[in-house]
């Protein structure tokens, strides 16, 4: 493995959800990575934010990681769940409070409620 393979999976290992992005997660610096951000803090979840801006090695090397070519990534215990397109969809399908119960990721259900009250 390398390098960033390595501390990819040791941040992933260690922290239940962690969202790979342009920027932090008070300061997103793109449009995708903002509205991700903004579900996971809207919806009260805990997040670790990883800002690949900062390290070249590991902005390709979450790509390469995942075998996905866009940033932003979120990975739930461990496991990699998609960039902000699939990302808005299961938030407005409810199928990313389905993922969150299953894997016991504590969040707002009135919040997840109102986002998709908004888009409805």
């Amino acid at each position: 493995m390398t390098d960033a393979a390595t501390r990819i999976q040791e941040t992933i290992s260690t922290n239940d959800v962690v969202l790979y992005m342009k920027g932090n997660k008070t300061m997103p610096q793109c449009g995708f990575s903002s509205r991700v951000a903004g579900v996971l803090n809207y919806m009260g979840i805990d997040f670790a934010d990883v800002n690949v801006l900062a390290d070249e090695e590991l902005r390709q090397g979450i790509k390469d990681f995942s075998d996905w070519p866009t940033i932003p990534q979120l990975y739930v215990k461990g496991e990699f769940v998609g960039g902000c397109d699939i990302i808005t969809e299961m938030t407005l399908s409810g199928e990313l409070d389905q993922l969150l119960d299953s894997k016991g990721v504590a969040y707002d259900k009135d919040a997840a409620e109102k986002i998709r009250e908004a888009n409805a």
